[in-house]
């Protein structure tokens, strides 16, 4: 089992990195800004469900595989890369409005909420991240490695639906106080499109 310090420190090191600046963040306040704080939700809770995956990658070694091959690293990346854009793409062609009300906005929730659990797992670096940063707080010594794991990972899954539920809240209220405005929907959402695309170059990009 996780020692209670254990716990405390990675849940710490954990929040830091939550809100560090990166294309998970980034993605959901776009989604808030662009189409409101049940699409924002909907992202975070995708992209926090999406590291029980990593969890289970990384317990049983898949991860370890991934990324000790070049080759099937780059092919999940391009394809997570590919998929973003694909996103990005959809939302510069869709004349929706911000902030869709009804049937709707919950059938646009459902679909954000897959997506974002699909995109998180088709980045490799997320694979990375767990295997660099969770063995720091495992204890050999303790037993129970894979459990140590698990509660880790579950850690982390509550701790990024509460950082990025603040973002989401946050930026949905901007979103919609920008929609208020004449013609800013169309605006926002080519914007968003235009975002998503970069994030899926820049985790295409070639890197050391």
């Amino acid at each position: 089992m996780v020692s209670l310090s254990q716990l405390a420190l990675f849940a710490v090191a954990s929040t830091v990195l939550i809100f560090t600046p990166g294309p998970d963040i980034i993605y959901v306040m776009t989604r808030g800004v662009a189409q409101g704080r049940k699409a924002a939700l909907a992202a975070a809770a995708g992209f926090a469900l999406g590291n029980f995956a990593h969890t289970f990658f990384a317990i049983v070694g898949l991860s370890a595989l991934i990324t000790s091959s070049a080759t099937a690293f780059a092919c999940v990346r391009y394809a997570g890369a590919a998929y973003l854009m694909y996103i990005g793409y959809k939302m510069l062609r869709s004349r929706a409005s911000l902030v869709p009300d009804g049937a709707a906005g919950k059938l646009q929730s459902r679909v954000i909420f897959r997506q974002s659990i699909l995109a998180n797992i088709m980045n490799p670096k997320v694979a990375l991240f767990f295997l660099a940063f969770f063995p720091q707080f495992v204890d050999r010594g303790r037993g129970g490695v894979p459990l140590q794991m698990l509660i880790l990972g579950s850690t982390f899954v509550v701790l990024t639906m509460l950082g990025f539920g603040v973002v989401a809240l946050l930026s949905g209220e901007i979103g919609r106080w920008l929609d208020r405005s004449a013609g800013a929907g169309n605006r926002i959402g080519q914007a968003a499109g235009c975002i998503l695309i970069g994030l899926g170059l820049r985790l295409a990009w070639p890197e050391r």
